[in-house]
C-alpha cells in the first residue's frame, strides 16, 4: 500500500513571534541551525515514506515562499493551498481526498512542520511500526511521547494499561486525549505512567479517516466531498476558494479523535519536542554557564536563566532573571518565561488592533 505525508504547514507560530510572522511563520525558519523547519520534517521520514510522497498544505499568504525554499523532492503538484484557515480538520479531510483520488486508498501520515527531533533512527523505525499497525487493523493510530517532565504545554493522551496488541510494537487502546494541563495534574499524570504527550502525528488508511468524517463531521464532510470531483483538474483552485470559507473551523482532535472508538496509540521515545514557543528553545540549544540561551549581540551583567534573541542590533542587560527577550527590526519582546505561553495573546491583541503589518 502507497504511503504519504501529509505536513500541515499553514500556521502562524504565534507563540514564537515576533520572529515568526504569517508570512514567514516559524516552519519556514531556520532555527536549528540546520535547515528551516519544514525540510527537516521532510528529511526525516526518508526511506520510510518516499519524498515524492510529500502532500504539504498550507495557506495563500505562505505559499510563493513556501515553494521557493522547501525540499526539492516536492512537486509543485502536491503543494495544496488553502484560501483561508479552518483549522487541522479540513486541512486533514482536502489532503485525503487528494490522496484517495490521485492513487487510491493509501497510508496516510499527518505530521506538524515544525517539531524537533533529536534521534532520528529511532524515530523512523516508531513511524515504521506505526504504519504497519495503520495497514493491519485499519485503525485510527497515533503517536505518543513519553513524558519526561510534568509538561504544561503539551497536551494529553490517556491509554490503557494493557497492550491490545504487542506486534509490531505495543499497541494501546486510547482513553481520552485531554488538553494541557495545570502543574499538579501534569504531575499526576506523569506519576501515573498511562499518559503520553500527544505530538500531533496521525496515521491511517485514507479511506478510514475519510469514513470517520462522514460518521463525525457530517456537515464538513458533505460541504467537502464535491472537490473531490474537481482535485487535479483546472477548475480545483476555483472550487477550492468556493469551499473553503464556507467550512466549519475545527480540529481534528476535536472533531475526530476524541469521538472516534478505532484511536489507539504507540508510544515513542526519540528526543521529541514541540518546539512551540520561546521556553522551548533548551530542547535544542543547551544552556550557557548562567543559565542562558543566547542568539544575539548580547552582553550581559548578573544575567541569568534567561533568552535572548536579536537580529544583529547589541542587546546588554543587567541584573535580569528569567526573562525572554527576543528583538527583531520593527518588533521587541520582552516577557517572564512562564509567560511564554501569552505571547498568543499578544498576537491576538495586535489584531483586535488592526496592527497586523506587526503579525
Amino acid at each position: 500500500m502507497n504511503k504519504f505525508a501529509t505536513i500541515l504547514a499553514g500556521g502562524g507560530g504565534t507563540r514564537f513571534w515576533p520572529l515568526s510572522r504569517q508570512v514567514l511563520p516559524k516552519q519556514l525558519l531556520n532555527i536549528s541551525g540546520n535547515d528551516i523547519m519544514l525540510n527537516d520534517t521532510i528529511a526525516r521520514f526518508e526511506g520510510i515514506i518516499p519524498l515524492e510522497n510529500t502532500i504539504v498544505v498550507t495557506n495563500r499568504s505562505q505559499a510563493e515562499l513556501l515553494e521557493k525554499i522547501m525540499h526539492s523532492s516536492v512537486q509543485k503538484h502536491n503543494i495544496l493551498i488553502e484560501p483561508t484557515a479552518r483549522n487541522t480538520a479540513a486541512s486533514i479531510l482536502y489532503a485525503a481526498l487528494f490522496i484517495e483520488k490521485t492513487h487510491g486508498d493509501s497510508v496516510m501520515v499527518v505530521l506538524p512542520s515544525d517539531h524537533y527531533i533529536t534521534d532520528e533512527v529511532q524515530f523512523k523505525k516508531t513511524l515504521d511500526e506505526a504504519c504497519t499497525v495503520a495497514i493491519e487493523t485499519s485503525q485510527i493510530v497515533t503517536i505518543g511521547i513519553k513524558p519526561t517532565f510534568p509538561s504544561t504545554g503539551y497536551g494529553y493522551i490517556s491509554y490503557h494499561g494493557k497492550p491490545t496488541s504487542t506486534s509490531p510494537c505495543a499497541v494501546y487502546d486510547v482513553v481520552e486525549f485531554v488538553e494541557k494541563p495545570n502543574f499538579q495534574k501534569a504531575q499526576t499524570y506523569l506519576s501515573s505512567g498511562h499518559y503520553l504527550w500527544n505530538s500531533g502525528i496521525f496515521i491511517w488508511k485514507t479511506s478510514v479517516i475519510i469514513e470517520n468524517f462522514k460518521r463525525y463531521l457530517p456537515r464538513l464532510y458533505n460541504t467537502m466531498l464535491p472537490l473531490r470531483d474537481y482535485l487535479g483538474t483546472e477548475e480545483e483552485t476555483a472550487k477550492i476558494n468556493e469551499i473553503f470559507p464556507t467550512l466549519q473551523s475545527i480540529s481534528i482532535d476535536y472533531g475526530i479523535l476524541e469521538r472516534s472508538d478505532e484511536v489507539v496509540v504507540v508510544s515513542g521515545d526519540f528526543g521529541w519536542n514541540d518546539i512551540g514557543s520561546w521556553d522551548a528553545l533548551g530542547a535544542i540549544f543547551p544552556p550557557d554557564e548562567f543559565g542562558n540561551i543566547v542568539k544575539a549581540n548580547h552582553i550581559g551583567i548578573e544575567t541569568r536563566n534567561s533568552i535572548i534573541y536579536g537580529n544583529g542590533r547589541l542587546i546588554t542587560t543587567i541584573g535580569i532573571d528569567g526573562l525572554i527577550i527576543a528583538d527583531t527590526e520593527d518588533a521587541l519582546l520582552i516577557c517572564p518565561k512562564d509567560k511564554a505561553q501569552a505571547v498568543k495573546e499578544m498576537v491576538d491583541m495586535l489584531k483586535e488592533r488592526g496592527m497586523l503589518e506587526y503579525i
